[in-house]
C-alpha cells in the first residue's frame, strides 16, 4: 500500500512544523510532490519554510494555530476544506516534553504536555480520519518515541504520552484493516533539533546519557517516516541501534529497566 498521489486540491496536514522533525517532514513530503499544510504556533517560522518549499519547487500553505487549544483544533479542518484542499495525509508531530521528577512538576506544565501530546492526536484523528475512510483514501502519521516502549523516570509524563501514541495507533492501524487508509507511528530516538534544550535539558548532558550511535540526524528521521507512511508500516523507528534498543528495552523486566534508567537520566541528577 502506497502514499495517496499527490493532486492539486489534495494536502498533507503536518502539526508542529516550525521546525525540527516536524519541518523535516513537511520538506520531504513536498519534495515528493505533495501540497502540504503547514500548522504550529509560530507563523513567521512557518512562513520561512512555506518560502523554503516555494523556493525548491514545492507547494504548501501556512494555517497558524496552538495545538493546546481544544477550539483552535476544532476550527482546522474547516480551515482546510474552505480553502479547497483534501486532507489526504495527517501528520500529527506536535510535542513537547517537561523534565524532572513528577514531585518537583508544574502541574499546568504537566497538563499541557498531555494536552498537546495525546488529546490533540486523538482529537485530529477523530477529525480528519472519517474523511478518509469516506473517500477510501489516505494515512496518519503519529509521532511517538523510543521513549514509548518502556516507562522513563525524569521524564515519566511524556514516555507515557507516547506510549498512548504508539498504543492508539497500533489500535488505528487494525481498525483500518480493509480500506485504503493507513496509520503509522513513528519512534524516533535522540535527534538534533532542540527539543531537547526546550525541554530543560543541557545538550551535553543529553549527549553524554546517550550513545552516539543512537543520534539519527532529522532528515533521516523524515525519510524513514515518510517512506513508512508510503509502505504502510505500522511502525517507523529511524536508526538500527534505535530499532535494537527498542527491542531491548521490551524483552528486559521493567524492575530491572527502570531503576537503570533512573540512574542515567540528566533530569534526576
Amino acid at each position: 500500500m502506497s502514499l495517496p498521489p499527490p493532486g492539486a486540491d489534495r494536502t498533507a496536514v503536518v502539526t508542529g512544523a516550525s521546525s525540527g522533525i516536524g519541518a523535516a517532514i513537511a520538506r520531504e513530503l513536498a519534495g515528493r510532490g505533495h501540497h502540504v499544510t503547514l500548522i504550529a504556533r509560530r507563523a513567521a517560522k512557518l512562513e520561512d519554510l512555506a518560502g523554503e518549499i516555494a523556493a525548491a519547487g514545492g507547494r504548501s500553505v501556512v494555517l497558524p494555530a496552538d495545538l493546546s487549544d481544544r477550539a483552535a483544533r476544532a476550527e482546522l479542518l474547516d480551515k482546510v476544506t474552505a480553502l479547497g484542499l483534501t486532507p489526504d495525509i495527517l501528520v500529527n508531530n506536535a510535542g513537547l516534553s517537561t523534565l524532572g521528577p513528577v514531585a518537583r512538576s508544574d502541574p499546568d506544565a504537566e497538563m499541557n504536555m498531555i494536552e498537546v501530546d495525546v488529546v490533540a492526536v486523538a482529537d485530529l484523528c477523530s477529525r480528519f480520519l472519517p474523511g478518509m475512510v469516506e473517500r477510501n483514501r489516505g494515512a496518519v502519521l503519529n509521532v511517538a518515541s523510543t521513549g514509548a516502549f518502556q516507562p522513563l523516570p525524569g521524564q515519566a509524563g511524556y514516555a507515557a504520552c507516547k506510549a498512548f501514541v504508539l498504543s492508539y495507533t497500533q489500535g488505528l492501524a487494525g481498525e483500518l484493516r480493509g480500506t485504503d487508509v493507513t496509520a503509522t507511528v513513528l519512534c524516533p530516538g535522540p535527534v538534533h533539533t532542540g527539543f531537547g534544550e526546550a525541554a530543560g535539558f543541557a545538550k551535553e548532558d543529553a549527549e553524554a546519557a546517550l550513545p552516539a550511535v543512537m543520534w539519527v540526524d532529522v532528515d533521516d528521521v523524515a525519510r524513514t517516516a515518510v517512506d513508512g507512511l508510503d509502505k504502510g508500516r505500522m511502525i517507523a523507528i529511524p536508526g538500527l541501534a534505535n530499532r535494537a534498543a527498542s527491542v531491548f528495552s521490551q524483552l528486559l523486566p521493567n524492575r530491572l529497566l527502570v531503576p537503570m534508567l533512573a540512574r542515567q537520566h540528566p533530569g534526576l541528577r
